[in-house]
C-alpha cells in the first residue's frame, strides 16, 4: 500500500459521524462528553447574559440604592426564566404594628428573557452541526435533556438566593411633615419622582402625620416550585423555537420536510421580531438624548424593551386588548393608553379606538404591515422553488407563514400581558395605591395571525418570484436530498457540503498518488 492510499484511507475514516461511536468506539453509543460540554456552554452563557442584563438594568434604575443588588438580580433572572416572585411587607411606624404592604406583580422582564433565549439557542444549535446532515433522535433528546436538567438546576440555586429585604427609610420618601397639604410628590429610591400621590400627612390624624420617621421593610421571595416548573417550560420553549428557526441545524431522519416548509417561515418571523426589538432599543437611545434621566431610560430599555415592542406588534395587527390602570402606574403607560385606561374598571380597546385619541397611531399599523411583508419576502427567499409556478409557490409560502404566524402572534400576546398591583396601607389608611392590568385576546390573535401570515406569505412569494429572489437563500439542508446526499439538478446536497462528520470535508482525490512524482519522497539531490 503506497502512502497515497494510506492518506486516502485516513481521510475516509475521518468522515464518520461523531455520534456513530462513543467511548471505546462502541457503535451507536452517544457522545456523552460532547453532550455535557454543549449543555454546560449553552446554559452558562445564557445565565451569564441574563444576570448581566438584569444587574445592569437594576443598577441604571437605581434599585441597588434600596437593597442588595445580588438577590434582586437573582430574582429578576428567575422572573425572566418563567419563575415567580412573591413580595411581602412588614412596616412599623412609631412602634405601632398592624401595617402591611400588599404587593402582587405578574410581569416578565422580556429583556432578560430574550438575552438568555438568544444565547441558549445560539450555542445549542451550534453544537448540533457537528453531527452532519442527519441527527439521530436519541442524540437530539440527550442534548436537549442535558440542557433542561442543567438549566433547571441552576434556576433552583437562584431561587434559593433570590430573597432579601428592601429597607425604605421614611425620610427618603420626601415626606416632610412641615410641608403643606398637596405640597409635593413622593420620591422612592430606584423609581424617582412618581408625581403627586396625594397628601399622606393630611390623611392621618395627629402624630401619624410624621410618617417621615417610619421604617418600612419590603421583602421578596422566589417561589421555588412555581419557578422550577416555569423554568422547564421556558427552556423547552426556547429549544423548540431554536430548532424550528435554525435553518442550518440537522434534524432526525424523517423530518426533512421541516427544512423546506417550517424553517423558512419560522426563521423569517424570528428575524422580524428581533429587528423590531433592535428598533425599540434605537428609539430608547434617541429618547435618552437631552433627557434629564438618561440612566432610567437605559435601564428600562434593557429590562423591558421587548415588552413594549412585542405588545405593539399584535396591537398593530388589530388584536383587541383590555385592561385598566390606577394610581401612579397610569404614568407608566404611553400616550394615548394612559387616557384610555386610567380607570378602575376594565376597558376594551383596539388600534382603531386608540386612533380616535391620536391619529398617529395608524402609523403603527403601517409599520407592522411592512414588517409582515418583509417576513413574507424573507420566507420566500429561503423556501426552495422545486420547479413550481408562481401561484403554486406563493400558495406554499402563504400556507407555511400562516401556520407559523397563527402560533407566534398569540405567543407574543401571552408574553406581553401585564398584571401588577401595589398598595401600602398604614393602620387602614391607604398610602399608596397603584395597579395596571393589560391582556390581549389570545383566541382572536390565532385567527388574525393565520390571516396576516397567509396574506404576507402569498404577497411575499409573488414578489420574490417576480424579481427572481425566490429560493435565493435556501439553506443547505433545505436543498433536494439533504439526508441521502444525492444531488439534484446539479445542486450540491447537504451530504456533499457537510459530509458525514461536519462541514469540513476534505477535497476529493482526482487521480491516484504516484510516489515517483512526489517531490517530498525523493532523496536530496535525486532527479525525477
Amino acid at each position: 500500500m503506497n502512502k497515497g492510499d494510506r492518506g486516502g484511507k485516513k481521510a475516509s475514516e475521518g468522515l464518520g459521524a461523531p455520534g456513530a461511536t462513543g467511548a471505546g468506539g462502541a457503535p451507536g453509543a452517544l457522545p456523552w462528553a460532547d453532550v455535557l460540554l454543549a449543555s454546560v456552554a449553552s446554559v452558562s452563557w445564557a445565565l451569564v447574559g441574563m444576570a448581566g442584563v438584569a444587574a445592569l438594568g437594576l443598577h441604571l434604575l437605581g434599585a441597588d440604592a434600596a437593597g442588595a443588588l445580588g438577590p434582586m438580580t437573582a430574582a429578576v433572572v428567575v422572573l425572566g426564566a418563567g419563575g415567580s416572585v412573591t413580595p411581602s411587607g412588614d412596616v412599623s411606624a412609631f412602634g405601632l404594628t398592624g401595617a402591611q404592604a400588599r404587593t402582587a406583580v405578574d410581569i416578565t422582564p422580556l429583556g432578560v428573557s430574550l438575552t438568555g433565549a438568544v444565547l441558549l439557542a445560539f450555542f445549542f444549535v451550534r453544537s448540533l452541526r457537528a453531527a452532519g446532515a442527519v441527527l439521530p433522535g436519541r442524540e437530539l433528546t440527550a442534548r436537549a435533556g442535558g440542557v433542561v436538567v442543567l438549566f433547571v438546576g441552576v434556576v433552583a440555586g437562584l431561587a434559593w438566593a433570590g430573597h432579601d429585604l428592601v429597607t425604605i427609610d421614611g425620610s427618603s420618601l420626601g415626606l416632610d411633615p412641615g410641608k403643606s397639604p398637596g405640597g409635593g410628590g413622593v420620591s422612592i429610591p430606584g423609581l424617582g419622582d412618581l408625581g403627586d400621590l396625594g397628601d399622606l400627612g393630611g390623611l392621618l390624624p395627629g402624630r401619624l402625620a410624621r410618617l417621615a420617621d417610619a421604617k418600612a421593610r419590603v421583602g421578596f421571595t422566589v417561589n421555588t416550585a412555581d419557578s422550577l416548573a416555569g423554568a422547564v417550560f421556558w427552556v423547552l420553549g426556547v429549544l423548540l423555537i431554536a430548532l424550528l428557526a435554525s435553518r442550518r441545524s440537522p434534524l432526525p431522519r424523517g423530518w426533512e420536510w421541516v427544512h423546506r416548509t417550517v424553517r423558512p417561515a419560522a426563521s423569517a418571523l424570528v428575524a422580524v421580531a428581533l429587528v423590531a426589538v433592535v428598533a425599540g432599543l434605537a428609539a430608547a437611545a434617541y429618547a435618552m438624548v437631552g433627557d434629564a434621566h438618561p440612566r432610567r431610560i437605559a435601564g428600562a430599555a434593557l429590562l423591558g424593551a421587548p415588552n413594549g415592542v412585542w405588545l405593539a406588534l399584535p396591537l398593530g395587527l388589530f388584536v383587541p386588548w383590555s385592561g385598566h390602570a390606577t394610581g401612579a402606574l397610569v404614568k407608566v403607560l404611553p400616550d394615548p393608553l394612559d387616557k384610555l385606561l386610567g380607570f378602575k374598571d376594565d376597558r376594551s380597546f383596539s388600534l382603531g379606538r386608540l386612533a380616535e385619541l391620536d391619529g398617529r397611531v395608524w402609523l403603527l399599523a403601517l409599520a407592522t404591515g411592512v414588517m409582515m411583508l418583509y417576513a413574507g419576502v424573507l420566507a420566500a427567499a429561503r423556501t426552495p422553488v422545486r420547479g413550481a409556478s408562481a401561484g403554486a409557490f406563493a400558495g406554499r409560502c402563504a400556507l407555511a407563514l400562516g401556520v407559523v404566524s397563527a402560533g407566534a402572534l398569540p405567543l407574543l400576546v401571552w408574553l406581553t400581558g401585564v398584571s401588577a398591583d401595589a398598595s401600602l396601607s398604614v393602620l387602614g389608611f391607604d398610602a399608596f395605591g397603584a395597579g395596571v392590568e393589560l391582556h390581549g385576546r389570545v383566541g382572536v390573535a390565532v385567527v388574525l395571525g393565520a390571516g396576516w401570515g397567509a396574506l404576507a406569505g402569498g404577497l411575499g412569494g409573488l414578489l420574490a418570484y417576480g424579481v427572481g429572489a425566490a429560493g435565493w437563500r435556501v439553506a443547505v439542508l433545505g436543498r433536494p436530498g439533504p439526508a441521502s446526499g444525492v444531488p439534484s439538478a446539479g445542486v450540491p446536497s447537504a451530504g456533499e457540503v457537510y459530509g458525514r462528520g461536519g462541514p469540513y470535508t476534505p477535497s476529493p482525490v482526482y487521480r491516484p498518488s504516484r510516489d515517483e512524482t512526489n517531490p517530498y519522497l525523493r532523496e536530496p539531490g535525486e532527479r525525477p
